[in-house]
């Protein structure tokens, strides 16, 4: 069952990125005038979207609070990193956001340490 908080924090912080960042880029750029940033984020906030992208964060935060009750931080926590693969590749296919060398390797990496890591329970 740990797991499936690990998984399930994972899914709903990813979520929330990946929302957040579709809706803002629907909004468009943030005005420059003080009173409209203050408009145009206040009118972000009530798009039902973006709020489902907070909720997501709390569920997410909710998650990981039970997932603490079954492993050590130090053996959990890693596989927080899985959200960074995961957004990347979901921001590659809906937003088309490049795919560099560089991207590749550090993510690379980060599964080994994933890998690595999980191997000490």
């Amino acid at each position: 069952m740990g797991y499936l908080y690990i998984f399930g924090t994972i899914f709903f912080t990813v979520y929330g990125q990946i929302v957040l960042k579709w809706k803002i880029d629907k909004a468009g750029l943030l005005p420059e005038a003080l009173i409209d940033k203050v408009y145009f984020l206040l009118h972000l906030l009530l798009n039902p979207w973006i709020l489902s992208g907070f909720i997501s964060a709390f569920i997410a935060s909710l998650f990981w609070m039970a997932a603490m009750t079954k492993f050590n931080i130090s053996y959990a926590y890693p596989f927080m990193s899985l959200s960074f693969v995961l957004v990347f590749l979901l921001s590659v296919i809906i937003f088309g956001d490049p795919v560099t060398v560089k991207k590749v390797v550090g993510l690379s990496l980060i599964v080994a340490g994933i890998i690595v890591t999980s191997q000490s329970l």
